[in-house]
């Protein structure tokens, strides 16, 4: 492999990985779970992914049924959101019309945070189910490990750059 491929290669690698190229994910977002109960999934996730305190944010929720996990075409819900330990707020429950509800939140405190989802009066069910969930918001060290892990990243793109080249400097005098 030659050199100029060797460092496009590397330049490749280091910036396809930053997500602000693309919105699709490979993975699960970090503030995301799941979780089965009653013949129901409920998928959650927070975005952004890391909420920040007294900011905006979204909480993204999807039911599906059975073990094909079939959209169902509607559901009640409601939340509450407990930190440590004490409720600290309430979505009373809420008819939606599609399998997916995405509304808008504003997270109080830093740190940890217990969410229990009710799920009303589905087919087949007797009452509530509750499925409960730890959803995380952006602390001060968040930033910090970001930052750690971008320069990192730079650091590294900084050492592959000082090895090759000079190399390639050398070959395209030649």
């Amino acid at each position: 492999m030659t050199i100029k491929r060797s460092c496009f290669l590397i330049f490749v690698l280091m910036f396809s990985s930053f997500s602000g190229f693309s919105s699709a994910y490979a993975h699960s977002m970090f503030n995301s779970a799941e979780q089965s109960y009653g013949g129901y999934r409920v998928q959650v996730a927070t975005a952004p992914e890391f909420p920040q305190i007294d900011e905006p944010s979204q909480f993204l929720i999807k039911v599906t049924k059975g073990f094909d996990y079939d959209e169902v075409d509607s559901f009640t819900m409601g939340i509450r959101v407990f930190y440590n330990d004490q409720q600290v707020d309430a979505i009373p429950p809420t008819s939606v019309q599609s399998s997916h509800w995405d509304f808008d939140y504003v997270w109080r405190n830093i740190g940890n945070h217990i969410v229990k989802v009710d799920l009303y009066d589905m087919e087949g069910t007797d009452g509530v189910l509750t499925y409960t969930f730890n959803m995380g918001t952006q602390s001060p060290f968040g930033i910090v490990f970001i930052g750690a892990i971008t320069t990192g990243a730079f650091v590294f793109l900084g050492v592959m750059l000082y090895i090759y080249l000079p190399k390639l400097l050398k070959k395209s005098k030649q």
